[in-house]
């Protein structure tokens, strides 16, 4: 019985994803949700409350697999430098993976406190993965540093969802060089 359970709630979780990739918070409705999952509405509130609570779990559940794979990046480069570049090429990447849509939809829709918290949070814990490599190059504000790096790569990340003219991988290497010219200097 919880195998089952756990099973319908990750089909619930990958519907939620489609549905906020496909189309943004408003998509993410429990009527959406039960077809998509073959489940009958009365069904998805056993599992969820509200449509906060749809969105607060794909925060604990998504941010951290994608916290991980941007980390698994970093891990990789041989220099504080190269952990840097690969940070911010690693989130740009990942734009077109539907936990990094849905969690872009997410962020951008109208969320109760706990669900905001929970998204800033992970951020947080995004923009930590950075600052020990700032440090080593010699920043003398790595917290701050690694904050405004992140928004560099939130702005190409905007840049690339709204169809730009530049293809992403122009936006890609302007987001790397304004960050490494950025923390350098």
């Amino acid at each position: 019985m919880a195998e089952h359970r756990s099973m319908q709630r990750a089909a619930l979780l990958d519907a939620a994803r489609s549905l906020l990739s496909e189309g943004g918070t408003e998509a993410l409705t429990f009527p959406a949700l039960a077809e998509r999952t073959g489940l009958a509405r009365s069904s998805v509130y056993e599992y969820f409350r509200s449509r906060a609570a749809v969105v607060e779990e794909l925060c604990e559940v998504d941010f951290p697999l994608w916290a991980a794979d941007v980390s698994a990046a970093m891990e990789r480069a041989a220099t504080a430098e190269a952990k840097v570049e690969a940070y911010v090429r690693r989130q740009l990447e990942l734009v077109g993976d539907r936990r990094h849509r849905a969690v872009v939809a997410i962020s951008a829709s109208e969320l109760d406190a706990g669900a905001r918290e929970k998204i800033r949070a992970a951020h947080g814990g995004l923009v930590a993965m950075i600052v020990e490599a700032l440090g080593e190059m010699g920043h003398e504000q790595p917290r701050l540093a690694a904050m405004l790096v992140q928004g560099v790569v939130d702005a190409a990340v905007r840049r690339i969802e709204l169809g730009a003219a530049e293809e992403p991988e122009a936006i890609a290497e302007a987001a790397v060089s304004m960050a490494l010219r950025g923390v350098r200097g």
